[in-house]
């Protein structure tokens, strides 16, 4: 508690956090856990031997409960209306989603629904679906249309990814579709929000009119203004299977090169005297930036991770990284509790930590570097591979996969990364000015073509690619145990307490990967599965899976969303296809009987 106050009062915070999501108590209970705490902590004033001993405990069980209050305030859930058909709702926009291959998709805001006549209405959020040969929407109007909603289904089965909870978390509570023709009427007083949205549009506009090739408009708008609505699939997939896709999000790597950026501008024109000027102007570049862009999850946290360091630096104090990541922590689960179970949050924070923890080690691998150049290779290889070590049991267990090829992909972009980033700030800032025809356009185009076009070959190495895999959270934990002990044993290599305690981390791994593997191989069930109106039937048995669909129409992406989340729920691989009759009302299997006439119109 001496040493790093912060991240442990964080860890009370966020265990509290975790405890009422799961737990669910109620209102009387929090009030009494927050009273009870409350006293347990305000007793560290008094001096007396034993209060003096358990305060740490007591401050620790305080912020715990502080942890179950917020997150009770963040998980109210707010009444919303009874819709589950066609409506006229009167909406404006709020944020672009991305595209699929037939619709445009947006979180809208509906303002009004003429048809239901509530008092006090409170505007809610729905996802909103609109055919891509109907117009886009922008933040300079209001509209009108009729459209069919209703609210996202609950989840039946553990493997399936629970989309009502991830919109609930972004305080959306409905789905809708909009078939036909829209009215519109200009807004008569744009709020600052949305006349900074607009502004952020109109330059995605200016960058589609730009001569850049379309795919390269594409990646600019990703890289830099954080909108990745129509990337083609292809690009994406190139990404995500060479581990890159955090180059594409505007992440933490993204807003450090800007504000280095910016911080050398700075140094150069103001005088060394007032050098922590330039600081404060960096930092409040970088949070204008972040207001531009619609201040997305990931960017609020790099900022609020730069904003801690270096505020410690101006107050002339120790400059610690753990304090400033534990502080931002603090502050963002403060304001919005529910961003500690967003995969980005986690991923950041435990690749911060990564490299916090395994980057030195590493590095000290190398040897002792002659020039700069070489200390900076050495520097950005250790931060590689600290933060995909770190990352890669989160990883697999949220996406299921790990390319070996990511660790090299990695290692010879993020380099370039600083390259890639400046010049398509740049390239922004000459679009947004009007800047109509520049020779370093041809340049840029060229240059970032040749960079996908090398993230692609990376990608064709699929022998590479490991999918479908399954890790459980104990497994996680485990694995998370093994990498703190890890730096122990490159720190100290002949140091047998420190190899004896990694390698039982791995054979505890590895019991118990056999353990979770024999127990669902013998594991024998039948499960019924709903896919938009089609139900889907399941039956296992030991490690071979029979699924029995009504046609094969939709066979593709019911792989994606039903068959492949159970065989890696199940850690089963064999499986086949079969088809049941188009009129069946009635599966039988084993004497039980199992309801196949469609009872839901909404999509999972």
């Amino acid at each position: 508690m001496k040493k790093q106050p912060l991240l442990i009062l964080l860890l009370c915070f966020v265990l509290g956090i975790v405890f009422q999501e799961y737990l669910s108590v109620s209102k009387l209970t929090v009030f009494s856990l927050m009273i009870v705490f409350g006293i347990c902590a305000m007793s560290v004033l008094v001096k007396n031997r034993f209060f003096q001993a358990i305060k740490y405990y007591t401050m620790g069980f305080f912020f715990f409960s502080v942890g179950v209050l917020v997150h009770f305030q963040n998980s109210s859930v707010p009444a919303v209306p009874a819709l589950d058909g066609k409506e006229n709702i009167v909406f404006q926009l709020s944020k672009k989603l991305n595209s699929n291959e037939k619709n445009r998709r947006y979180i809208v805001e509906v303002v009004a629904i003429p048809s239901k006549k509530i008092n006090h209405f409170s505007p809610i959020k729905t996802v909103l679906s609109i055919p891509k040969d109907q117009q886009s929407l922008d933040f300079n109007h209001f509209y009108d249309a009729d459209v069919y909603i209703h609210p996202p289904e609950s989840v039946a089965n553990d493997f399936q990814f629970d989309y009502k909870k991830y919109l609930a978390r972004q305080d959306v509570y409905l789905q809708a579709y909009l078939p036909n023709d829209i009215l519109k009427s200009s807004k008569s007083d744009l709020s600052f929000s949305d006349q900074i949205r607009q502004k952020r549009l109109n330059i995605l506009n200016k960058i589609n009119q730009s001569t850049l090739s379309p795919k390269i408009q594409e990646f600019l708008k990703g890289i830099i203004l954080s909108d990745r609505t129509e990337m083609d699939a292809e690009t994406v997939a190139d990404f995500n299977q060479t581990g890159l896709v955090h180059l594409l999000a505007i992440s933490g790597s993204h807003m450090v090169i800007i504000f280095w950026l910016a911080l050398f501008i700075f140094n150069q024109i103001i005088p060394v005297k007032f050098r922590k000027g330039s600081i404060v102007l960096s930092l409040v570049l970088i949070w204008s930036f972040a207001v531009f862009i619609d201040y997305g999850s990931s960017v609020m946290r790099s900022c609020l991770m730069i904003s801690c360091y270096y505020i410690m630096i101006l107050l002339q104090r120790k400059a610690d990284l753990l304090h400033a990541l534990a502080l931002s922590a603090f502050i963002l689960l403060m304001v919005d509790s529910r961003e500690l179970f967003e995969v980005g949050f986690q991923l950041s924070y435990v690749a911060v930590l990564g490299i916090w923890w395994l980057a030195d080690p590493i590095k000290n691998l190398f040897r002792k570097p002659r020039y700069w150049f070489e200390d900076f290779v050495y520097s950005i290889m250790a931060m590689t591979f600290a933060a995909q070590i770190a990352t890669l049991p989160l990883s697999i267990f949220y996406f299921h996969q790990f390319s070996l090829i990511s660790i090299f992909a990695n290692l010879l972009i993020i380099p370039l990364s600083e390259v890639i980033i400046i010049s398509s700030l740049f390239m922004v800032i000459f679009i947004a000015w009007g800047v109509k025809y520049l020779p370093v356009y041809r340049l840029f185009d060229l240059f970032i073509l040749n960079v996908l076009k090398l993230i692609h070959w990376f990608s064709s190495f699929d022998v590479l690619m490991h999918r479908n895999l399954s890790l459980n959270l104990l497994e996680m934990l485990v694995l998370f145990l093994g990498i703190y002990f890890l730096k122990f044993v490159i720190k100290d290599r002949l140091n047998p307490k420190y190899l004896l305690r990694f390698s039982f981390c791995l054979l505890l791994f590895f019991g118990l990967r056999i353990g979770f593997n024999a127990y669902n191989f013998e594991k024998k069930e039948v499960l019924l599965h709903q896919f938009y109106r089609e139900k889907i039937i399941s039956v296992k048995s030991k490690n071979q899976t029979v699924f029995w669909l009504k046609s094969n129409k939709n066979e593709a992406k019911i792989k994606d969303f039903v068959i492949n989340p159970y065989l890696i729920s199940r850690r089963s691989a064999n499986y086949e296809i079969q088809y049941y009759p188009e009129g069946a009302e009635v599966f039988v299997f084993e004497g039980n009987h199992y309801d196949l006439k469609s009872s839901s119109k909404n999509a999972q």
